[in-house]
């Protein structure tokens, strides 16, 4: 990582950051993911703006829309 800034690169520390529970909890495909996009910054809940990439960003979203469309499915049967 020596290429990155030094203000780009602490904020990818892994010191500063934690695995999102939320897309742990729900994705399926969370085991796949670049290790970045697993990442909510340490401070934050497990929430989509919390994610330390737009990839783990756009990945979370898709996982709410995902659990809405299911609630709203079994809600319409």
């Amino acid at each position: 990582m020596e290429h990155i800034e030094q203000v780009v690169k602490k904020r990818f520390e892994v010191r500063s950051s934690r695995l999102c529970e939320f897309c742990k909890e729900l994705d399926p495909e969370f085991p796949h993911r670049h290790p970045l996009d697993q990442m909510v910054g340490a401070s934050r809940k497990s929430t989509a703006s919390a994610h330390l990439t737009e990839d783990g960003y756009v990945r979370h979203r898709i996982v709410e829309l995902n659990r809405l469309v299911s609630r709203a499915a079994r809600n319409a049967a």
